[in-house]
């Protein structure tokens, strides 16, 4: 029996496999595809995210923000040619915090981003002269601001959000940000690929073969059984959290590792959150909420003890659903270690309450919900570099690429990595950020001096 060929095989069908798939093959017209994963579409990491995108991002440089602003772009286009048909809004980030020093930060962050690309600043003081705050749209991605209001009057601010502590004093709303349903953004593309000729094998990549240092083949073990190899000149690894196994397979060590990170739902019966708020985000470190005899009680207990230590900044959450939904999607990592990529994820149990107790610092009304409400509870790894930036290009063995350590933001960041990789895999004209997302970045004296003094939280929510 001939053996099956393809002009490019594409390991993973999360987002970065499915957007890779279609810009291969609706925008350069490539036929013989085929997309290898032995799970459902998206169902590994991409149906376990935020779902958000923004382009407030940091530097050095503006490579990123660059680079999410053609992704928003593209999403932008594509809302427009399907009739919106993955819900894309434009509501934006809201961070806050309720400290005079990071109310600072805050603000020279917001000048940096804004500088770099990410849009007009606009200073909220409190004073006549001000320009005018517009409030945001629940729904919709046009005719909204672009940059970014800092407000620093506080009275401004609970008179946006009434429903966050009071404590908050600066509030940073970036405006092109927002979220979308990930899950129909997949099989939108997934299906236009698909029409133009894509092939999805369900099966699981357990070799690439090479020869004179060139890729000549892909095994598959087939999920309904049986081991078939797929001749090829073009292998693409877009395994996300699993990168790193398959770089393996070519004799390539990637610089990556994995987090954990989980996000819990509940039911807001009691509506604390308006149904149209933005992802919202509490830029402070904080205690967990505890009653007094909570505390003494844990106190005493030197293995819960540590319940009454500082928990690190960020815990945030956003409206989940359409219409009258009551879920809030509520997300926190405070545990940031590198983890084993094992499925499914094994999450702590004492995750769910100890993210509504931190929650409570923010929204002090959802403090009712601890102990009666059941958190669903779900997530997925991110897989990142030291930096916290994508690779994206070719690797040492020749007709082998990557599209991967897109970390928590492969969403927002898909369908800009799909098509550089494209370009990259065609020979097409690059972007001039595609440089800063090349695996050999990392054999450039200059970036390594670079990386010595670089905050590699910069980039994390």
């Amino acid at each position: 029996m001939k053996q099956p060929s393809a002009d490019s095989v594409i390991c993973g069908a999360g987002i970065s496999g499915i957007s890779a798939a279609y810009y291969l093959a609706v925008k350069h017209g490539l036929k013989d595809i085929i997309l290898v994963d032995e799970r459902e579409p998206l169902t590994f990491t991409s149906d376990k995210s935020t779902e958000c995108y923004r382009n407030w991002w940091p530097g050095p440089g503006d490579a990123m923000v660059r680079y999410m602003n053609r992704s928003i772009d593209l999403l932008e286009q594509l809302a427009d040619e399907s009739d919106n048909f993955f819900g894309l809004n434009r509501r934006g980030y809201v961070f806050l915090t309720g400290d005079p020093h990071k109310a600072q930060e805050m603000q020279a962050f917001a000048q940096e981003a804004s500088a770099l690309g990410a849009g007009e600043l606009r200073i909220h003081r409190g004073q006549p002269d001000d320009s005018p705050y517009i409030p945001h749209h629940a729904e919709g991605y046009k005719n909204m601001p672009a940059g970014a209001d800092l407000i620093l009057d506080q009275a401004q601010i609970q008179r946006t959000f009434p429903f966050i502590t009071d404590q908050a004093i600066a509030m940073l709303h970036p405006r092109r940000c927002g979220w979308l349903s990930a899950q129909q953004l997949g099989m939108y593309l997934l299906q236009q690929a698909k029409d133009r000729g894509v092939q999805l094998w369900p099966g699981r990549v357990t070799d690439v073969v090479v020869n004179k240092g060139r890729v000549t083949a892909v095994d598959v073990q087939l999920v309904e059984g049986g081991l078939t190899r797929i001749q090829t000149p073009c292998f693409l690894n877009a395994a996300g959290p699993l990168i790193g196994k398959v770089g393996q397979m070519l004799g390539v060590d990637l610089p990556v590792f994995n987090e954990l990170h989980a996000k819990i739902s509940i039911r807001d019966d009691l509506g604390i959150v308006p149904r149209d708020a933005p992802l919202m985000i509490w830029e402070d470190p904080v205690h967990l909420y505890w009653t007094d005899e909570e505390r003494e009680e844990l106190a005493t207990d030197p293995e819960l003890c540590w319940l009454l230590d500082q928990f690190p900044a960020g815990v945030h959450f956003r409206p989940e659903g359409v219409g009258d939904s009551p879920m809030l999607l509520i997300l926190w990592t405070y545990d940031l270690a590198a983890k084993e990529v094992i499925w499914p994820p094994p999450f702590d149990p004492e995750y769910p309450e100890i993210v509504l107790r931190g929650l409570v610092r923010m929204v002090p009304e959802v403090a009712p919900y601890i102990g009666r409400v059941r958190p669903w509870v779900d997530g997925g790894y991110y897989c990142k570099t030291r930096e916290n930036r994508p690779l994206i290009g070719p690797l040492p063995v020749a007709g082998a690429y990557l599209l991967g350590a897109l970390s928590g933001y492969g969403i927002m960041a898909s369908q800009a990595g799909g098509e550089l990789i494209a370009a990259h895999i065609t020979g097409s004209k690059l972007p001039g950020y595609a440089p800063a997302f090349l695996l050999d970045r990392y054999h450039d004296p200059a970036y390594q001096k670079l990386l010595a003094a670089w905050d590699a939280t910069s980039g994390q929510l």
